[in-house]
């Protein structure tokens, strides 16, 4: 029988270094810790399909209150059935398992679960898009997703030319072309970030899109070149062209899995396509890491034209790849007063987002 009230226990956050996932690894708790959250471990009983970790991310929002966060969390065990009531069961039984082991001050905690559906619709049939696997009450949708609920998720096993032909046509062409035209990818050293954080300033201001400030990615270089457990590494790639930097992106690679986790392009020389070629470099490179996949890390939900993001869908499913589907963030309220207020300021720092973007 599956246990949908799987026995919680407190944990060294270390022991997450085993989750598939690095939003759910003890390294990735530690750094966020760095700015300003608390990182806990647990250790999730599920009977007789064994243990799992959980990695749960506590922060202030206020005098008093705080939250906690589950980034694609929690990890179901192999063997867990594949069943929307089931899941969400279980997800209500840790929502309150979790409450007695956080602070008494936690106003609410928010998830991030990582299952999912696959996309597989097409122009050409018509068909709907299918729905994410929803969360049902006593849940709450967040006010903003944290991370992003749909990905493209490319599959690196086969040989590289297979890899090329999955891609779309124009894609292949534009790889090529690339390299054709001049322009050379390489490994940089973190040190050359800036390099990076100038064509990333360059487009947040045209795509209309927040970043962080430069320390936040060299920590994440620096912490993850120091961070002695779980076997990650970061990758900053830049393309130029006649000594001119073009476009960048920030790679992370961990246990068979390489996530592009940030990206940028200059405004200048785009007729040259270097984002295709960088993709293409840091594919191949996972590759000879031995990845298996390649997560190209938050598309909008749709081929929607009218999306402000819909050239990002257009580029980054041009790659070939499985289109899938998570439920995005959900709360679950432990103190309901608290909980109002920050949803309020949480909808009201998101409507002067979207003013930004439209000015």
């Amino acid at each position: 029988m599956v246990a949908i009230d799987p026995k919680i226990t407190s944990s060294d956050l270390s022991q997450c270094n085993g989750a598939a996932s690095f939003l759910q690894s003890g390294f990735w708790g530690s750094f966020k810790a760095r700015f300003g959250w608390n990182a806990r471990g647990f250790l999730v009983d599920w009977n007789e399909l064994g243990k799992t970790s959980l990695m749960v991310i506590r922060r202030r929002i206020g005098p008093g209150i705080s939250f906690a966060y589950v980034p694609w969390g929690p990890e179901l065990p192999t063997g867990f059935p594949i069943d929307d009531v089931v899941r969400n069961r279980t997800l209500v039984s840790i929502a309150r398992s979790l409450k007695s082991l956080l602070p008494e001050d936690t106003a609410f905690i928010r998830f991030d679960p990582p299952w999912f559906t696959e996309d597989t619709s097409s122009k050409e049939s018509n068909a709907p898009l299918p729905q994410s696997p929803h969360i049902l009450k006593p849940f709450s949708r967040a006010g903003a997703d944290i991370q992003p609920p749909s990905t493209v998720l490319i599959d690196i096993t086969p040989d590289e030319s297979t890899i090329l032909t999955r891609m779309k046509s124009k894609w292949r062409y534009n790889v090529k072309l690339a390299a054709k035209k001049g322009v050379t990818v390489r490994r940089a050293d973190a040190y050359e970030l800036p390099k990076f954080y100038e064509i990333l300033k360059e487009t947040a201001k045209r795509d209309g899109i927040t970043i962080h400030s430069i320390d936040y990615y060299e920590i994440l270089f620096s912490h993850c070149r120091d961070y002695p457990h779980g076997g990650q590494e970061t990758t900053l790639y830049l393309a130029e062209h006649e000594g001119e930097v073009l476009s960048g992106a920030v790679i992370l690679s961990r246990l068979k899995e390489a996530v592009y986790l940030y990206g940028a392009s200059s405004n200048s020389k785009r007729n040259l396509m270097a984002p295709y070629l960088v993709q293409w470099k840091a594919m191949t490179d996972a590759k000879a890491k031995g990845c298996t996949v390649y997560d190209i890390f938050g598309i909008p939900p749709s081929e929607d034209p009218n999306h402000p993001m819909a050239g990002l869908y257009r580029f980054k499913t041009g790659f070939g790849g499985r289109v899938i589907h998570r439920p995005g963030s959900w709360d679950y309220t432990y103190h309901p007063f608290a909980k109002t207020l920050f949803t309020m300021a949480e909808s009201l720092r998101r409507k002067l987002r979207s003013f930004r973007k439209r000015g």
